[in-house]
């Protein structure tokens, strides 16, 4: 399949269910598309966790105005809604938090690898798209970098808007240190590095925790800390790195609907 961008370019929304055997439950999916009457570029996807916030995100009027100034190029959007168990299903696989959430985030990998993946190539009919990206907020956010990191071959950027790198194998009162963050540590820990670009936003406003008490809140200092260990492996700025710090911003969708235009023009930009 193959677009043009010389000719208006409307966007068709869907809304299809998946039954995931591997999460034994129904998966709600939108997808944002550009309209069919468009042909010379291949496509690119979008995989993006809590697809139920959609319409407070503004997304289809972002990609609209996107495409209107001819900023991006064509891309698939498929939104994952959330089930009743997303605080189980985000997180990190094989490593729950000390409350034990998360505990089904490998399940949630093993469905974007084995059912949700091969569903979008069968329904679409398209075999390889150009670049494929996978982001998400808060607990999704975190969600996202720990399934992208762990599945180079199927990803090549990955987005994290205010996530939850805060995430800790032990409680606070429990002598708890900086080595106890679960993604810092998987970072640290990974043999080699992965072929991957990050793009990571926070908000001024998005909390107001600080652990440490050096005046900056915790969401600031804890992708700040994500940041200084990719650069460890090996990873450049701003090559492969890009990160945004929105003024004000709040841990809301409002906040990463307003950041969302520069992280589509980042991942998928003309």
């Amino acid at each position: 399949m193959y677009y043009s961008t010389d000719i208006e370019m409307n966007i068709a929304q869907q809304e299809l269910t998946i039954a995931s055997k591997v999460l034994e439950r129904e998966v709600t999916l939108t997808l944002l598309m550009p309209g069919d009457n468009a042909v010379a570029e291949p496509l690119n996807l979008l995989l993006l966790n809590d697809g139920q916030d959609l319409e407070d995100l503004k997304l289809a009027d972002t990609l609209q105005n996107l495409y209107d100034r001819n900023c991006i190029k064509p891309l698939l959007t498929v939104a994952i809604h959330a089930g009743e168990e997303r605080i189980q299903e985000y997180g990190i696989a094989g490593k729950p938090d000390f409350k034990k959430r998360g505990a089904k985030a490998d399940t949630y990998t093993k469905f974007i690898q084995t059912e949700l993946l091969p569903f979008i190539k069968e329904h679409t009919g398209i075999e390889h798209f150009e670049v494929t990206a996978f982001a998400g907020f808060s607990l999704g956010g975190l969600s996202a970098m720990d399934i992208a990191w762990n599945n180079p071959e199927l990803f090549d950027k990955v987005g994290v808007f205010s996530a939850s790198f805060w995430w800790r194998s032990k409680d606070l009162i429990k002598g708890y240190t900086d080595e106890d963050r679960l993604m810092h540590s998987m970072l640290k820990n990974t043999i080699g590095k992965p072929e991957l670009k990050f793009w990571l936003q926070t908000g001024t406003k998005d909390e107001t925790a600080d652990r440490n008490k050096n005046g900056i809140i915790d969401s600031i200092d804890d992708t700040i800390d994500i940041i200084k260990e990719l650069l460890a492996k090996g990873y450049q700025r701003p090559a492969d790195i890009q990160y945004l710090e929105v003024l004000n911003g709040t841990h809301n969708p409002e906040t990463w609907g307003k950041a969302m235009p520069k992280f589509l023009q980042w991942a998928f930009g003309k």
